[in-house]
């Protein structure tokens, strides 16, 4: 099966809707529907610990710098071949911003400041939301990485709208488009 348009189109909600023990005790978890949530949960036949199915923060930022924005080509699956801006997992410790521009050094040797929250992107059974900003390039060589294989600035005019890898990629760009461009002439 290919992967759909986003990470977060991942066919499973989370890693942990795969889990089928007891995270506390090493029981067998069941599906039980709770009456006090009005849905069903998987709760540990043992201790009855509920065990949440949350999604995961990722966090991007589309890099502009002058007249252009910086995608990279992904290298890793999910999307591998094709065109996103740089983004990935908060980790624990770290904050949402951190982890934008931690990413964005990570993918494409940009150091990159934060000009504001572009939106967060959620999707019905997709396991990540994702909170992206929109930045300014302050340093740093475009290179790729163990992630991207191409790393590359482009026109707005020439995004690979065909070619993005993720549902939240074409989002969050329409998005950027719409409200940090309007009434700028960026052809």
């Amino acid at each position: 099966m290919a992967y759909p348009q986003h990470h977060c189109d991942h066919p499973h909600l989370s890693d942990e809707s795969q889990l089928k023990f007891c995270l506390l005790c090493g029981a067998p978890l069941v599906e039980r529907y709770l009456d006090e949530e009005q849905r069903t949960r998987k709760v540990c036949s043992g201790c009855g610990y509920i065990s949440y199915l949350n999604p995961k923060i990722a966090a991007g930022v589309v890099p502009r710098e002058d007249d252009v924005i910086w995608l990279l080509r992904r290298n890793i699956a999910p999307g591998a071949g094709r065109w996103t801006f740089p983004g990935g997992y908060v980790d624990l410790g770290e904050s949402v911003p951190d982890a934008a521009v931690r990413e964005a050094f990570e993918e494409t040797g940009l150091t990159v400041r934060l000009d504001g929250l572009l939106s967060v992107y959620s999707y019905k059974n997709v396991g990540i939301v994702l909170v992206a900003y929109h930045g300014s390039v302050v340093g740093g060589n475009a290179v790729p990485t163990h992630e991207s294989r191409e790393v590359r600035a482009f026109r707005l005019k020439d995004i690979p709208w065909d070619e993005l890898a993720f549902t939240s990629t074409r989002d969050a760009l329409r998005d950027y488009l719409r409200y940090d461009c309007a009434g700028k002439d960026f052809s």
